[in-house]
Order: structure tokens, then C-alpha cells, then sequence
């Protein structure tokens, strides 16, 4: 019997439903928590696939999880892509694809980071060329980390005078400066296994437990489709099997804002009763038929195959699938 273990931190809701609907489709796969102590190198880990939620903040279970790929289990999602990757890695990778996104710039750090000198940053050319940058992304413009989540360090700057202030303030962070896209609709998108995607209205102006816009009203039928194909692009290419997606709509446009949130939120108080039924099942099922299945972790990363410089086809580089879209 296949067993999927479930590895969480301060989550309450999600992971206990999860293990619970694992079970009660049974089909041949035991779901339940996962116990962790010492681990020894290369050791085999009793689980066939491990669900991580939480490694992102515990690097001791990230360090398990590679060990536990070397072993033979799967891991969703993948935790040596997930050590790597970058949000502005992401928005490069992604604007090669068709993908619509803000005009992005990587911002060096304001401090040196620890262990450096100013002798470390001989190849940086200074000074700064900060009218360029502005230029080109324009005002207002959000600063925010290339790596990160959870509106941490997010600031939205409207002029030069805003730039410095913030980047003051954040230390040896290194930063993204991203052209503000005026929406008038916002989005975020569940992508479930590369062919699962719930398309969900989201508001970020409100506090957090409001954000989840009920009674939405219908979406247009060709923002939509493109908001799925967008989805499910940015989801294979990367080789996130769980993921969120946040689009800012303007003149009809969906603009990929954010694409790195691996473990996103999926707690019933936040998301709501109809959401979080809908995020459990897909995992649920997403889960049983991957441990099934004959698949084993992946040989190499999807997104090599786009780091020649051109762009690509996901559709000819992913092994098709049938497409399962639901909206809110």
C-alpha cells in the first residue's frame, strides 16, 4: 500500500482535511502526517510521496526532503527547483513564454550581506544608474523581494523620493522594482497537478480574511481561457505541481504578478468553505494519482529546456493533459 505523508507547520485546517479525504477515497494510498527525527544520509523514508508545506520557513525539513528524493519519494513540490528558484528568475522566465508581466528590474541589496565587504562588489558599476531604472519601469512602481512571500517588504513607492526611503529599510534584501499595473480586477489562481486550475476573484486591497471576494459576479469568457492557459504555462514550465497564480487585470489583460507561492494559503478561515472544499479535493485526487502512478521524481527541471535563449512551447515540452478549470 502506497503511503502519502503531509509535512506542515502552523497550519490548523488544511493538512488534517487532507489526510482525511486522502483515506476517504480509498484507493489503495494511506495519507497521514509526517514524523521526522535525526535523519541519516540516504536513509529511504517509509512515505512514497511527501506533500511540503512548510520547508520554505524550516530549513532542517528541507534538507529531510532532498534526502528523502535521494531515497526514492516524490516530493510536491519539488524541493531543489524550490531552493533555487526566484520570483524575478520567474518573471524573466515567463515573459519568454507569452506570459504578460509588469516591467521588472533585480535591485541590488542596500547593505552589504553578512560575510562581505565593499570589495566583494568590484564587478557592480557604480554609482547606480537609477535613472534608468525608473525610466523604464515608471511611477508608481512596487518594490518587493525577489524572493519571498506573504506582502512581506512590500512597498508601493511613487516617486524617487519613495524609492530611497524604502530601500533604506531593507537591509541586505535583494529587490525587484515592478511597473504598477491600475487593475480593475485581480485574481488568484490555484494550479493543481499541471491540469487542475480555480480561478478565484481576489481583492488585495482588503485585510487579509476579506480578500476572497464572495458572490463574484461571472468572468468574462476570454479572460478566462487565458487566465487558465496562462496558468498552466507558468506551472509546467516551472514543474510546480501545487501553486498559486495572481493576475492584475488591465484593459482586458491579465498581468502574471505572482507565480511563487508553492505552499499557498489554504486555510478555511482565509479562503472560504467553497474554496478550501475545492483545494483539498484537487489535492486529494491530484495526490492518490500521482503515487499511483509509475512517475518518479523528475530527472532533470522543466525550465531547463527554455535557458537556450528562445522561446518555447510548453504545450510540445508537457506530455498533454486534459484541462480541469473551475471558476469563482
Amino acid at each position: 500500500m502506497k503511503r502519502v505523508g503531509v509535512l506542515f507547520g502552523m497550519e490548523d485546517t488544511f493538512p488534517g482535511a487532507l489526510v482525511a479525504k486522502v483515506n476517504e477515497l480509498n484507493a489503495g494510498v494511506i495519507a497521514e502526517n509526517v514524523q521526522v527525527g535525526v535523519t541519516t544520509m540516504a536513509e529511504p523514508t517509509k512515505y512514497d510521496l511527501i506533500i511540503d508545506r512548510i520547508s520554505q520557513d524550516v530549513p532542517y525539513y528541507r534538507s529531510y526532503l532532498k534526502n528523502a528524493v535521494l531515497g526514492g519519494a516524490i516530493v510536491v513540490n519539488n524541493p531543489f527547483w524550490w531552493s533555487a528558484d526566484d520570483k524575478f528568475f520567474n518573471y524573466a522566465l515567463m515573459s519568454k513564454l507569452g506570459v504578460a508581466i509588469p516591467k521588472t528590474v533585480l535591485v541590488p541589496s542596500h547593505q552589504h550581506p553578512p560575510s562581505t565587504t565593499s570589495t566583494s562588489f568590484r564587478n557592480m558599476i557604480f554609482p547606480i544608474d537609477w535613472k534608468a531604472a525608473f525610466n523604464y519601469v515608471g511611477f508608481p512602481a512596487f518594490f518587493k523581494p525577489h524572493s519571498g512571500g506573504g506582502w512581506k517588504n512590500v512597498y508601493k513607492i511613487h516617486n524617487e523620493k519613495d524609492f530611497f526611503h524604502y530601500y533604506h529599510q531593507t537591509g541586505d534584501l535583494v529587490m525587484t522594482l515592478q511597473e504598477n499595473i491600475e487593475f480593475e480586477d485581480y485574481f488568484r489562481c490555484y494550479c493543481i497537478g499541471g491540469e487542475s486550475v480555480h480561478i478565484m476573484r481576489y481583492d488585495p486591497k482588503q485585510p487579509h480574511e476579506n480578500r476572497y471576494v464572495k458572490n463574484a459576479p461571472p468572468i468574462e469568457p476570454k479572460l478566462y481561457e487565458r487566465m487558465v492557459k496562462d496558468c498552466l504555462t507558468i506551472c509546467k514550465a516551472l514543474g510546480y505541481d501545487i501553486n498559486t497564480i495572481e493576475f492584475a487585470v488591465c484593459d482586458g489583460i491579465p498581468y502574471a504578478i505572482d507565480f511563487l507561492n508553492p505552499a499557498p494559503d489554504a486555510d478555511y478561515h482565509s479562503v472560504g468553505p467553497e474554496n478550501f472544499t475545492w483545494i483539498v479535493n484537487a489535492v486529494a485526487e491530484f495526490a492518490v494519482k500521482k503515487v499511483l502512478s509509475s512517475e518518479k521524481a523528475a530527472a532533470e527541471y522543466r525550465w531547463a529546456s527554455f535557458l537556450n535563449g528562445q522561446s518555447a512551447d510548453v504545450e510540445k515540452s508537457s506530455p498533454k493533459r486534459s484541462v480541469k478549470a473551475s471558476r469563482k
